[in-house]
């Protein structure tokens, strides 16, 4: 089998398993419910990733590189309105791209405090320094703290519904505004949706 055919099926096997443990947790995912998302046998999968451990090891490396790739293309830029809408957009086409692995890098948005155990420096963690917070922080600014979980709220929301409604590239640049938004950032010559709506 050519290289990047392979690697195109493992990528595709990794992310379907993302969403897996994402959804069901690590424990009650077993093989067989990862090959049969993805349409092999059981040896089948076995053939691609020797164990359940070696695939979770799998996913949790590619969601750290997916989370490196995104921090990689704003870190040249310097905090503000510019380096969000960066932000935005990269997470937005990775969202888009990778749906198995949306619930994996923006899981702290989904939990409650204490909730769960994240590592330190995992691929939640580069999503937040994408937008210089830390949820951690006691003396983070709340208003952009909140500001900052509502955009990767709804672009992790909206990601996952355009992909069930085959709707990815209709969507991106709604998806996008909408983030953005989020993030306080107002887009040019935007209208209230309603004649007596007033703008906040």
């Amino acid at each position: 089998m050519a290289r990047p055919f392979r690697q195109q099926i493992d990528e595709g096997i990794l992310d379907r398993a993302a969403g897996l443990f994402a959804r069901r947790g690590y424990a009650k995912t077993s093989l067989q419910d990862v090959a049969d998302a993805v349409g092999l046998s059981k040896a089948g999968l076995l053939h691609h990733f020797p164990s359940k451990d070696a695939l979770h090891e799998a996913v949790l490396a590619h969601a750290d590189a997916l989370g490196r790739r995104v921090l990689e293309a704003v870190r040249p830029l310097p905090p503000g309105p510019a380096r969000d809408r960066r932000a935005i957009e990269v997470l937005v086409d990775v969202a888009l791209g990778h749906p198995g692995f949306v619930a994996m890098l923006l899981a702290p948005v989904t939990e409650l405090p204490g909730g769960g155990a994240h590592e330190p420096g995992g691929p939640e963690t580069a999503v937040f320094e994408c937008f210089g917070v830390d949820p951690h922080d006691e003396d983070a600014d709340p208003e952009r703290l909140v500001r900052v979980l509502g955009a990767v709220a709804a672009l992790a929301v909206l990601s996952l519904a355009a992909h069930e409604a085959d709707q990815t590239s209709t969507w991106r640049p709604l998806v996008v505004a909408t983030c953005l938004d989020a993030l306080g950032h107002r887009r040019p010559r935007a209208v209230p949706s309603h004649p007596h709506q007033a703008e906040a």
